[in-house]
């Protein structure tokens, strides 16, 4: 008995996992219509493994033969996973009955993803850290095409599928590379192979494979191209899921890869990660301006605000880290604000998504135009709203750095990407109204919109408490 690996570490994942293998049982065998209580049991389930992650705060452990490690880094980023995918889940119940598409999959899928997500952020090994960005990643493929009978998400989960397993393919072949020249998959091992001497070119060619395809999973130019497509074909609660949930648990998988085995060869990595910070800060900054589906535009959005977080990782120090995980906590709180507002646009019960369609929102829907006004205002990082702190924790670790370069390209990058933030604010407040959108119905999308609106407002009254948190954090990983 004293050589079974200790499974208590991912307890949480133990529960989600077999909650979802239960929930897909009695879906398939009960009768009726199952898919309001399978969602209500997998919101419960994921906010039952929140209480279960944060159960012993402060402390480290590690399970499965140290291939599993549990700290107030994985505890952060966990939180965020479950607390994105239960607001997203929730958000969609209600579209989904109204397209007359409910299943009980989908609720089973996004627990299967989640449980995918937090494999990754707590793997300490090369082939672990695999096998949950593909569990995460089968699962996202098929929530993208859950709509089957319309062509546009369809083809988007091609798309997805098809350049996430080059993705796959990439990131594979880098860690077999790792594990070629340094003898081992283990986070610990490869440290200390590449430590105290000039690293074997293979190790570093490796990395390079596995940033790559880390870039792909955050949607990062050059390896965005999937990102605009997906966006605008799957359902709008999925991507309001793929917005955030897929992107923190990549940003911390990103973070844990790079601080942790590949700590020695940051001179390497750095320059890496800064022209990828920078070409998706210029990608998203100028590639929105012409887009008229506002999924589009939030898909360019998001490129964008990967390239912010990524430049808190190019710095490679704890304030940088930091930075990041106070840049997606707060990321988290705009884009799903932002999609409870796209997911109940609809005029005479369709389902829109034209930037046009907010054309007078500010006299129809003026309590629903200012939260959009909010969020947009964050996003282009105007002070005092929460995103301009976000912006501010990166770019100040990056001068720290001395990487003054990117951050000052990253301010007129923002600059530039407030265009098509205040053109949304334009359209709600001065434009005409063509034909008003339907009354916000769902008392979730309602709060879920208010609450966020608040917290982006209001942040800068007590910012203590979540930079406080990612501090701890960020101390777990780098001293961890």
């Amino acid at each position: 008995m004293t050589d079974l690996p200790s499974m208590l570490p991912a307890l949480p994942e133990i529960v989600l996992a077999l909650a979802a293998m239960g929930l897909l049982m009695f879906g398939v065998f009960a009768p009726g219509d199952r898919t309001r209580l399978c969602t209500q049991a997998a919101v419960a389930t994921m906010a039952l493994a929140a209480v279960l992650v944060m159960w012993d705060i402060g402390t480290a452990a590690e399970g499965f033969f140290g291939q599993f490690v549990v700290n107030d880094f994985t505890r952060f980023a966990k939180v965020m996973v479950l607390a994105a995918a239960a607001l997203a889940l929730l958000m969609g119940r209600r579209w989904f009955e109204t397209e007359g598409i409910q299943r009980f999959e989908f609720p089973v899928l996004m627990m299967l993803s989640v449980v995918g997500m937090m494999l990754m952020i707590s793997a300490n090994d090369l082939i672990g850290m695999y096998m949950g960005l593909e569990l995460q990643s089968l699962a996202l493929y098929v929530m993208a095409t859950i709509q089957r009978d319309n062509v546009r998400a369809t083809e988007a989960g091609l798309k997805y599928f098809v350049l996430g397993a080059l993705a796959s393919g990439l990131l594979l072949y880098g860690a077999s590379l790792v594990y070629g020249f340094s003898g081992t998959t283990a986070f610990g091992g490869i440290h200390d192979a590449i430590a105290g001497g000039e690293p074997p070119l293979g190790v570093v060619v490796g990395m390079v494979f596995v940033v790559s395809g880390l870039a792909f999973k955050v949607s990062a130019a050059p390896f965005h191209m999937w990102t605009p497509d997906v966006y605008e074909g799957a359902p709008t609660p999925v991507t309001a899921l793929f917005a955030v949930a897929p992107k923190v648990a990549a940003i911390s998988l990103f973070l844990r890869v790079l601080m942790d085995p590949f700590a020695g060869l940051i001179a390497d990595w750095q320059q890496v990660v800064a022209i990828v910070a920078l070409l998706s800060m210029i990608v998203g900054a100028f590639a929105a301006i012409a887009q008229e589906n506002i999924k589009r535009l939030m898909a360019y959005s998001s490129i964008g605000h990967m390239g912010f977080a990524l430049v808190g990782l190019a710095a490679g120090t704890p304030e940088g880290v930091r930075g990041v995980l106070v840049y997606l906590a707060i990321y988290l709180f705009m884009n799903v604000g932002t999609f409870a507002i796209i997911i109940a646009m609809r005029q005479q019960g369709r389902p829109v998504e034209g930037i046009k369609d907010l054309a007078g929102l500010g006299r129809t829907r003026p309590l629903v135009a200012l939260s959009m006004g909010i969020f947009m205002f964050s996003m282009a990082g105007i002070p005092p709203l929460a995103g301009f702190f976000a912006k501010f924790y990166v770019f100040m670790a990056a001068v720290e750095a001395g990487l003054i370069w990117l951050a000052v390209l990253g301010v007129l990058a923002s600059v530039v990407s407030a265009f098509y933030y205040l053109r949304i604010v334009k359209v709600m407040y001065f434009d005409e109204p063509l034909e008003g959108l339907d009354p916000m119905s769902s008392p979730t999308l309602r709060i879920v919109m208010g609450a966020s609106a608040v917290v982006v407002l209001f942040f800068f009254l007590v910012p203590g408490w979540l930079v406080g948190t990612a501090e701890i954090a960020a101390a777990a990983l780098v001293t961890g």
